[in-house]
């Protein structure tokens, strides 16, 4: 069976790239740490992530190909510890969100065991262009 693709339409001319940015944010659909997503305002977000037990020292945030990639990773605890009961995670992590062009990170924040990320989108001015017509 032949896939079909959304980019394969012949009106959604260079939407190929699209597609493969929805095949990527899906790939990033794991369940940890929990996260919200705020809109604060007409052009910004705000994205929180429940990092409890992880210091700044043990966070990364990277932009990659218009990708916000947040990982942790904490140091090894002390090996002479014994838990009787182990319910705080502190397995290493990395959460990705794709962000739309114009959207730029305009903070990280670390507080009570919350990430806080700052985000803002430009809203670029409507152009309009026309376009001359050559004869031959």
């Amino acid at each position: 069976m032949t896939k079909i693709s959304l980019a394969t339409h012949p009106f959604l001319l260079g939407f190929d790239q699209l597609e493969r940015l929805a095949e990527r944010a899906a790939k990033g659909a794991e369940g940890y740490p929990p996260y919200n997503i705020e809109h604060l305002g007409p052009d910004g977000f705000r994205i929180t992530l429940a990092v409890a037990g992880f210091s700044d020292e043990d966070l990364s945030i990277t932009l990659e190909d218009r990708q916000l990639v947040v990982r942790g990773r904490q140091a090894e605890t002390d090996s002479e510890r014994v838990f009787l009961h182990r319910g705080i995670a502190a397995r290493a992590f990395q959460r990705s969100f794709v962000l739309a062009d114009g959207v730029e990170v305009v903070a990280a924040e670390l507080q009570n065991g919350l990430l806080h990320v700052d985000l803002h989108r430009s809203v670029p001015d409507s152009i309009v262009q026309t376009i001359p017509i050559s004869r031959k």
